[in-house]
């Protein structure tokens, strides 16, 4: 075991854990912040995305020693009452079915925008790429993240 200070969505956390622990079970299970979700385990499906320094991120396989030395954004963080623009269009479109993938695909939209706030389909497409819906709500999510850049209708 080994002592980190992490700092999760602007609050310093002192954690003792072994340093190969993945972020997502510190998140989870040490820290109690259960919406970022476990998928896959493996970095592949996306449910696990987090903000690393304002990048998105896969924490299921991201070891909280490296993990520690950023400031880390969870969908708790990203906004305290959903006021996020890209929740915000999340609802107005009705992207969710069932849910369960739907914080990492906020979290990676999210990162795209801040990074990109005007991106084209093909950089929509290529950033959202690594997240995994089983419901296939990719049109909506599309139509979400249009919507935030100015590109799309309400």
């Amino acid at each position: 075991m080994s002592s980190f200070q992490l700092r999760v969505n602007g609050r310093l956390h002192q954690v003792n854990v072994d340093g190969h622990m993945p972020l997502l079970w510190v998140l989870r299970d040490v820290l109690g912040l259960r919406g970022t979700k476990f998928g896959c385990g493996v970095a592949q499906c996306g449910a696990c995305t987090v903000h690393l320094d304002g990048r998105a991120a896969r924490s299921c396989d991201l070891p909280v020693g490296v993990a520690c030395l950023s400031e880390i954004t969870t969908i708790e963080g990203l906004s305290r009452d959903g006021s996020h623009p890209v929740q915000q269009a999340w609802v107005e479109l009705g992207v969710p079915q069932c849910g369960f993938c739907q914080p990492g695909q906020i979290m990676t939209a999210s990162a795209l925008l801040a990074a990109n706030p005007q991106p084209d389909d093909a950089q929509i497409d290529s950033a959202m790429s690594g997240n995994i819906c089983r419901c296939g709500t990719y049109p909506r999510i599309r139509k979400a993240i249009q919507k935030v850049a100015g590109k799309g209708s309400s």
